[in-house]
C-alpha cells in the first residue's frame, strides 16, 4: 500500500486549502440562484434511512416520488432513492420512474463492524433485489490504525460482488478530519474500485463539510489525472438548505469542473434537503411558502 500511495501527494497545505474555500464561499453567494437550486435538486439521493422505516412508510416515499413532476411539472426529479437493503425489492417493485437509480446502504452499515463475507453476501442480496447502487462504509478504526490493506481489499471484494453497478466508497470523514488522512482514504477506495466516494453515513457528527469534500476532490482529481478514470463524489449528512449546498456544488465546480457537475458524477445524500431546496425556489418566485412534499 506503500508503493501506491508514493504515487501520490504527500502533504495537503491546510491552510491553503482553508484560503481557497474561502474564496470559494463567496462566489457561491454569488451563484445562489432558483437555477442553481433546481440543478442541485436533480443530484440528490433522496434518502430513507429511518429505524422506523416499515413497508407502508417506503411504498408511501416511493409514491411520492412517483408523482411528483405532476406536482412540480418546472422540476427534474431527484437521481436516485437509498434505502436500507431488505426494502430494495419493495422500492424496485414500486418506483416507476426507472431513470431513478435504486441505491442501498450494505456492507454492515452503518458502522462496518462485521464479517466480510456477511458484507459481501448483504450486497449480493441487494444487487438481485434490483439495487443499481451500493453505498458501503469503510472499516474505519482499521484505517485509522493504518490497516490500509483491510480497507483496500473489503472495497476490492465489495465491488467484484457489485460488479458494472456503482460501489459508492463511505470514508466517514467526521471521524477521520486530518485532511491527508481523508486524500488516503479517497485514494485507497479509488485505487481498489470505488465508482464513487462518500463524505458520511450521516449518522456520525461531523458529516459532510465543505474541507472534506474539497480535499476528497483533490484526490479525485489527481487519480483522475493518474489513471483516466472519473470517480463521483457525493456529499451526505447534515445538508440543511439551498445556500449550503451550492457551496458544495461550487467547490466540485472549482476543482474537478463542469464535467462532474451532473448525477452520473456527482450526488448529494440527502433527507430534508428535497424540501428545501422546494421552499427556497418558490421563495425566489415570491411564494412564501413552506414545502413539504417528502
Amino acid at each position: 500500500m506503500n508503493e501506491l500511495l508514493k504515487n501520490y501527494r504527500q502533504h495537503i497545505d491546510t491552510n491553503q486549502v482553508n484560503s481557497h474555500i474561502q474564496e470559494i464561499i463567496l462566489k457561491a453567494e454569488e451563484t445562489y440562484n432558483p437555477n442553481r437550486l433546481k440543478n442541485i435538486f436533480n443530484l440528490i439521493d433522496l434518502t430513507s434511512l429511518n429505524p422506523t422505516d416499515s413497508k407502508k412508510s417506503i411504498t408511501a416515499f416511493c409514491s411520492k416520488v412517483n408523482n411528483f413532476r405532476s406536482v412540480f411539472p418546472q422540476m427534474e426529479d431527484v437521481a436516485a432513492l437509498c434505502v436500507y437493503p431488505n426494502f430494495v425489492k419493495l422500492v424496485n417493485d414500486s418506483l416507476i420512474l426507472k431513470h431513478i437509480k435504486i441505491a442501498a446502504v450494505a456492507g454492515g452499515f452503518p458502522s462496518s463492524q462485521t464479517f466480510l463475507t456477511i458484507k459481501e453476501k448483504e450486497t449480493e442480496l441487494a444487487i438481485l433485489d434490483g439495487a443499481n447502487e451500493i453505498d458501503m462504509v469503510i472499516s474505519i478504526g482499521e484505517f485509522l490504525d493504518r490497516n490500509y490493506e483491510i480497507l483496500f481489499s473489503e472495497v476490492k471484494a465489495l465491488k467484484k460482488v457489485v460488479g458494472d453497478k456503482h460501489l459508492k466508497v463511505i470514508l466517514e470523514t467526521g471521524a477521520i478530519i486530518d485532511h491527508h488522512k481523508i486524500y488516503t482514504a479517497s485514494i485507497l477506495a479509488m485505487e481498489a474500485g470505488a465508482d464513487f466516494i462518500k463524505t458520511s453515513t450521516g449518522k456520525l457528527q461531523p458529516a459532510a463539510t465543505i474541507d472534506a469534500v474539497y480535499v476528497m476532490c483533490l484526490a479525485i482529481k489527481d487519480f483522475y489525472l493518474k489513471t483516466d478514470k472519473k470517480v463521483g463524489i457525493k456529499p451526505a449528512g447534515g445538508i440543511a438548505n439551498g445556500k449550503q449546498a451550492v457551496q458544495f456544488y461550487e467547490v466540485i465546480n472549482n476543482i474537478l469542473g463542469e464535467q462532474w457537475l451532473n448525477n452520473h458524477l456527482f450526488r448529494i445524500g440527502a433527507s430534508s434537503l428535497a424540501n428545501t431546496l422546494l421552499t427556497e425556489i418558490m421563495l425566489f418566485d415570491t411564494k412564501n411558502e413552506k414545502i413539504v412534499y417528502f
